[in-house]
């Protein structure tokens, strides 16, 4: 006996249970990762794939004009993809039994592959997509029985027709359901970003006073005018550009660094031990490669660490080595140039501590490198966990193939935070700050329309591996006006006026602000 041709409207109520049904799923499986292996989440690790296989325009692209909400965009992206399959795997059910089933094993495949490219050998990941899978199908299977059961054998639904059990009892069920996976998705994504037995350890870490402590900030670093950026950058406001569509979650317990490749004897290390070593603390500005001319992606704190140079000296790099390969955890690299590392006058840390705290997750808990002087991109690690000694000849950084230089010096910037878009007649205060990590901040200039340079007053600093805060003292007349910024660092060179866009090698230019004084 043939089965009834489904009418349009059970084939678009089981492309509802499919949708519900795949909803669930990407929730369990998040929850499942949350519970058993963090990095084992298929949302997280397909969506990992896909910017491995990305080409680099695309990449940059979404660096350069999404910012900080590339990450949850691709992520939608994926989960709405992963709903679209399941919608027709509800609709494949309802025709066929079992290949609702196929087509969900077919998406969890794709799952599997992607968390077998991030995790390797590690089991544990593999259970969340397993888990998803199960759970889904057995949700899509219930829901499309019940879906059967309200079509009267010998006519397609009528939802209109007359009180039916067994139609309210599919509605009920649907309802409940796709709210449960809805509350799945987001507790799960939740859940997966919080880690939140990590967050316990690292809540319990109490840091070391450091061997050798940070220089007191001077009274007179910080301005203290309304809307210009602090000093010392809080953690909360502190940027955060890197690669990973989930924190990686590291018990401190378990972490260990090894210093591996061309080296006369390998080194590893774990936390408790980095913990025990005399540790440095250390104020310096961190900048993003891609900050644009009076971007924000840029900030200033206290970091506590020990010293590279002092971990690379155990393990003795062999001759002819110029380049340090870190490894995050979530398989990100970095080439950081190996005599910036081993410059006795230059404080590379592998960082343990941001402002007085442990780091926080999403900067790198347990451990991260920082590098004055350099562009994160090629420097600051987050996660760390390997540092190959090895060569720029033979050896690249995850953004070098991707278009961007191999070495990353900071260039010589100036940024202005007020006045902004109006400001009243009379004394307005423009200030801002400026930075040339590693020489030191020398003189700001400001210009007013097409006027003349002005020198402004420079704040304090703890050394030359911050940013400075300055004001100059402006007598606004009332007007549209045009103010413009430059900056000379301590060795006398001019920040060059030239403009260009982020890549290959960081943002130059003059940053001007258009402010109307009333």
């Amino acid at each position: 006996m043939l089965r009834p041709v489904p009418s349009r409207t059970q084939t678009r109520w089981a492309a509802v249970c499919g949708l519900v049904a795949g909803a669930a799923g990407i929730g369990i499986s998040d929850l499942a990762a949350w519970l058993a292996a963090p990095a084992g989440s298929p949302l997280a690790a397909v969506g990992s794939v896909i910017i491995d296989l990305l080409p680099a325009g695309m990449v940059n692209f979404g660096k350069d004009y999404l910012g900080t909400a590339d990450k949850p965009i691709l992520l939608a992206i994926v989960a709405l993809g992963v709903i679209a399959l399941a919608a027709f795997g509800g609709i494949a059910e309802l025709r066929r039994k079992g290949a609702g089933a196929a087509v969900f094993a077919l998406v969890a495949v794709v799952g599997l592959v992607a968390v077998a490219i991030g995790s390797g050998s590690d089991v544990a990941a593999y259970v969340p997509t397993v888990v998803g899978l199960l759970l889904a199908f057995m949700l899509l299977s219930s829901l499309i029985t019940r879906l059967r059961r309200w079509q009267p054998a010998r006519a397609a639904l009528r939802p209109d027709g007359p009180a039916d059990p067994a139609r309210r009892g599919f509605l009920v069920a649907t309802s409940v359901f796709g709210v449960l996976a809805a509350a799945a998705v987001v507790g799960g994504r939740v859940l997966v970003g919080a880690a939140n037995r990590v967050s316990a350890a690292r809540s319990g870490i109490r840091l070391p006073t450091p061997a050798t402590p940070a220089p007191a900030v001077p009274a007179g670093a910080d301005l203290a005018i309304a809307d210009l950026s602090p000093y010392l950058t809080p953690n909360e406001d502190f940027y955060r550009i890197d690669t990973a569509l989930q924190v990686p979650v590291i018990d401190p317990a378990k972490w260990s660094v090894r210093v591996v490749g061309m080296v006369e004897q390998e080194v590893s290390l774990t936390f408790e031990e980095l913990l025990g070593l005399p540790l440095v603390e250390h104020v310096a500005t961190l900048t993003c490669v891609s900050n644009e001319v009076g971007g924000n992606l840029v900030g200033n704190a206290t970091w506590l660490g020990y010293p590279i140079r002092e971990l690379l000296a155990r393990a003795k790099p062999l001759a002819g080595a110029d380049m340090v390969l870190s490894r995050s955890e979530d398989g990100f690299t970095a080439g950081t140039p190996l005599d910036a590392l081993t410059d006795p006058d230059r404080q590379s840390l592998l960082a343990v501590g941001m402002n007085g705290e442990p780091l926080p997750l999403e900067h790198g808990f347990p451990v991260r490198m920082v590098v004055p002087g350099l562009y994160g991109y090629v420097s600051a690690t987050k996660w760390v966990v390997e540092l190959k000694v090895t060569t720029f000849a033979e050896d690249e950084g995850y953004w070098t193939p991707l278009g961007w230089s191999a070495r990353g010096p900071i260039k010589l910037a100036s940024r202005i935070d007020v006045p902004g878009g109006e400001a009243p007649v009379g004394t307005v205060a423009v200030a801002g700050v400026a930075w040339a990590q590693h020489t030191g901040i020398g003189g700001v200039e400001v210009k007013i329309d097409g006027g003349d340079w002005n020198r402004a007053e420079l704040a304090e600093t703890t050394g030359p591996d911050t940013w400075r805060q300055w004001r100059y003292a402006w007598d606004a007349p009332a007007g549209d006006h045009e103010l413009t910024v430059r900056a000379t660092d301590a060795d006398g060179t001019l920040q060059d006026p030239a403009e260009a866009a982020p890549a290959p090698n960081g943002a130059s230019g003059y940053h001007s602000v258009r402010v109307t004084v009333r």
